[in-house]
């Protein structure tokens, strides 16, 4: 059986959260382990061709109408409470194969601490519908990403120097361990 050509698009300019493109990852409660992130799109962003092929994909897939309880990918980021979700649209992209990571250059990214969740990226995509266990929907499937500039990470954490940005080590003591670190040398 010859495997289905989808139409792919290139992404609108997105913010990248939760990435595991270099590491597939089980989703909670699943056993298979999947390549994916989530795509971060300012509201008001133009989403029109990802929108259009999710509306083409579905009426393919559903000619009289969309049942009810169809799951959809885009969804509203102020309903998040994570950090750079508010005032959004996100959607979560994935693939059993491991995209290609280009850098802004179009060199392959290696390295993982390089595309992080806060960057910005596009990505090549396509849509397809679902059923699984009763339910119906329709998802967006990663192909490849190209990071386009870095950002503000979202970590969910403060920073080893927002923690210890009120201490103060007084001189001497900076000095005196100087001092024992080159008789160890």
């Amino acid at each position: 059986m010859a495997k289905k050509d989808f139409e792919k698009i290139i992404t609108p300019v997105f913010r990248v959260s939760f990435p595991q493109v270099f590491q597939p990852k089980a989703a909670p409660g699943s056993e298979k382990e999947k390549y994916s992130l989530v795509m971060i799109f300012k509201k008001g962003e133009d989403l029109s061709v990802l929108k259009d092929l999710i509306k083409k994909v579905v009426k393919e897939a559903y000619p009289d109408g969309i049942p009810e309880g169809f799951h959809t990918p885009l969804k509203d980021g102020n309903e998040k409470e994570y950090d750079g979700y508010k005032d959004t649209i996100y959607c979560t992209a994935s693939s059993m194969q491991q995209p290609g990571v280009l850098d802004e250059t179009k060199q392959p990214i290696i390295n993982p601490i390089e595309f992080y969740a806060g960057c910005y990226a596009i990505a090549t995509v396509n849509v397809y519908t679902w059923k699984y266990m009763g339910k119906q929907g329709v998802s967006i499937g990663l192909q490849n990403l190209m990071k386009i500039d870095d950002g503000e990470p979202l970590t969910g954490g403060a920073s080893a120097e927002a923690d210890f940005s009120e201490i103060v080590v007084p001189e001497e003591e900076v000095a005196d361990k100087g001092d024992e670190l080159s008789i160890l040398g």
